[in-house]
């Protein structure tokens, strides 16, 4: 047996909302994973651990404000969560990381991404920073046919490198753009500033990526937006926490005013669930001290909930 990748969560809720806590990845029997990645690729030794790390945690605890009971009708989904039907939920933890070597986050974190993949699951990943796409992408550098990379974000995360480093949580679809098995690139809600500039805004259009801001979301609706995105696709869905408007996710460090709504968010999902099929989903960035009321880690589950919902209802796990 190959070394543990994961560790279960040690305080309040065990997992993410209610799914079995299972560690094992080289046994892996399930239908949807969870996974936390608490640690990316810091800029600055204050970042290594800062509080985004707490997120995978916060956003497990807010499952019973989220989905109070598994039987309970869900008039998000049409159903209880698991709709009646055989599927298996499970919570695979937090990568494992090692002070003494930072990169360990990312190599474990991919490979984990692999078995859980191998295993034909879902993955559903939990944040820490927005570096954390990075690897999980690089994980599905064997899957069958083309990724298309639907992003939600105030920011272009285009930068080539920020203190020398390439694969921070400003870089994420830069390093993603350059992956052979990502195709199309959807970038929603784009919006004030960030840390691109005139080059990385270039480099993102002569990529040909789709760039959609907040105000054309806004002005012309969800519904065509996802007409712009090509039907059959498999679709991997990255979302920044302050992507979403602030009144949905306040607990960022860059909140951006006029943003995603939660609604426009849903139909998103439920929308590419249903013209393509949905290969995994992440949710990065939220801060937890500086949530109100707990409500971004709330709306994280929520909008993970969707996900699961949508993805059962479309037969995504049927035998």
């Amino acid at each position: 047996m190959s070394a543990r990748l994961t560790t279960p969560p040690k305080h309040g809720h065990k997992s993410l909302l209610y799914s079995e806590v299972v560690d094992d990845l080289d046994n892996l029997k399930a239908d949807i994973a969870v996974l936390g990645i608490p640690y990316g690729s810091a800029y600055t030794i204050e970042e290594v651990s800062n509080d985004q790390s707490n997120a995978p945690t916060a956003i497990r605890q807010a499952s019973d404000r989220a989905v109070r009971a598994l039987e309970r009708y869900d008039f998000d989904i049409g159903g209880p969560l698991l709709m009646n039907k055989p599927i298996r939920m499970v919570d695979c933890g937090d990568v494992i990381n090692d002070p003494r070597d930072l990169g360990m986050s990312y190599r474990n974190a991919e490979a984990a991404v692999r078995k859980i993949l191998k295993a034909g699951a879902l993955p559903i990943i939990l944040g820490g920073d927005h570096g954390i796409p990075i690897p999980v992408l690089r994980a599905y550098d064997d899957q069958e046919g083309p990724i298309t990379l639907v992003h939600i974000d105030a920011h272009l995360d285009w930068r080539n490198e920020v203190n020398g480093v390439t694969d921070g949580y400003s870089s994420p679809i830069r390093r993603i753009s350059e992956m052979d098995h990502v195709k199309d690139i959807f970038q929603i809600g784009i919006r004030a500033q960030g840390s691109a500039r005139q080059e990385e805004v270039d480099a993102a259009y002569a990529y040909g990526a789709n760039i959609i801001t907040a105000y054309e979301l806004h002005d012309v609706g969800m519904d065509a937006v996802l007409e712009r995105i090509p039907a059959g696709g498999r679709y991997y869905i990255t979302i920044d926490a302050d992507g979403m408007d602030p009144s949905v996710m306040p607990a960022v460090n860059g909140p951006a005013l006029g943003g995603v709504t939660y609604h426009q968010a849903r139909k998103l999902i439920h929308g590419l669930v249903n013209k393509g099929r949905v290969v995994g989903m992440d949710l990065v960035e939220i801060t937890p001290a500086k949530d109100v009321n707990r409500i971004s880690s709330i709306a994280a589950c929520r909008l993970f909930v969707n996900l699961i919902g949508a993805t059962i209802k479309a037969s995504y796990f049927d035998r």
